[in-house]
């Protein structure tokens, strides 16, 4: 997904929020179940969703696996391997919960 995502780089889901084309998703091909990958939406299809690379010269998506399963679209995107340090405790229980109320929606999913 370069270059929206980079190597290192982690995002957060949020499980039953809605789904909408342009959206950032993580997902499975159904001809790939056991490979979950974070791709853009691009539109529905039937009951399922297509799904492409923001790398398209590099990238595989519904051309090559056909219709996916959506599990959950991205909220969130952490560069280079974690949350910044002002997220102090987040690993501890409920630590990334307060730091999710707290910073929610102050930086947009490309």
């Amino acid at each position: 997904m370069t270059p929206t995502l980079l190597p290192g780089d982690r995002v957060l889901v949020r499980h039953g929020a809605p789904v909408r084309p342009g959206a950032l998703v993580l997902a499975v091909f159904r001809s790939r179940p056991d490979l979950p990958v974070v791709k853009r939406v691009l539109a529905e299809a039937g009951d399922g969703w297509l799904l492409a690379s923001d790398n398209a010269a590099q990238g595989s998506d519904s051309r090559q696996y056909g219709v996916a399963d959506v599990l959950a679209p991205v909220v969130w995107v952490w560069r280079r391997g974690g949350p910044p340090a002002r997220f102090g405790g987040w690993r501890q229980a409920g630590g990334w919960r307060r730091a999710v109320r707290r910073w929610w929606g102050m930086r947009p999913v490309p």
